[in-house]
């Protein structure tokens, strides 16, 4: 088993490298170990296929310098927040017990974001029950709960409060994304039809996101998430 320091849980590949690639490369700079699980193989998306997204994914995460990269198969689409696919997720958790858990946002343009979302949040607290009884290789999973789950923030707007300066992995994320070549702007990718992410517009609106997050706090680039959890510190000094 590897343990992780952060885990992050998308339903897509790519959405991790969209949402939260720069926080991904500035942890993984500070010495901790970061992995990804996809939810699903994102076989629903109308350019590319199945197995190209998994070799743009694999191609990606040695941009980004993962620990590990997996994916759990569930049903681009169609899965739902159910005691089977929970107990999926749990079986993740649970054996690389995370300090950090990242996922989809709340809500979103795609309906798959929304129900991953849920999933990963649902998922993460059962996941803390010791009487919820999972199995890696023929052995006993423990509880394990992160003391941490976030949401990136996606396509529609949604307020932050979390704001991470990326400004140093701005570039390195962008090339993450556009490891998906059959996914975004592509002159090269003929044949299929252009859809709203492929369009040349969509990183720029990327960029602008980045852009418009890392005014906030008086930084280049930022990239923002949400969470449930209160935060606690010291000091009132420790808050810029």
């Amino acid at each position: 088993m590897t343990k992780l320091d952060i885990l992050v849980l998308p339903v897509h590949p790519d959405d991790a490298e969209l949402g939260c690639g720069g926080t991904i490369l500035k942890h993984i700079a500070l010495g901790k170990k970061v992995g990804i699980v996809d939810l699903t193989r994102g076989e629903l998306g109308t350019r590319g296929s199945a197995e190209i997204r998994a070799q743009e994914a694999a191609a990606a995460a040695e941009i980004l310098g993962l620990t590990l990269r997996d994916n759990l198969e569930l049903p681009d689409g169609f899965f739902e927040n159910t005691k089977e696919y929970q107990l999926k997720v749990i079986e993740v958790i649970r054996k690389y017990q995370p300090d950090i858990i990242i996922t989809n946002a709340h809500y979103d343009r795609h309906p798959d974001h929304g129900r991953a979302s849920d999933l990963v949040e649902t998922s993460t607290f059962l996941s803390g029950l010791r009487k919820i009884e999972t199995y890696f290789e023929g052995e006993l999973q423990q509880a394990w709960r992160p003391h941490l789950l976030l949401h990136f923030i996606q396509d529609q707007y949604i307020q932050p409060n979390v704001v991470i300066d990326v400004t140093d992995y701005w570039d390195k994320k962008i090339d993450s994304v556009m490891a998906y070549g059959s996914q975004f702007y592509n002159p090269e990718w003929k044949g299929e039809p252009q859809t709203y992410i492929s369009s040349p517009e969509f990183i720029k609106i990327i960029d602008g996101r980045g852009l418009e997050f890392g005014k906030s706090i008086q930084v280049k680039y930022a990239e923002g998430f949400t969470s449930k959890k209160i935060f606690g510190v010291d000091s009132l000094f420790d808050l810029r």
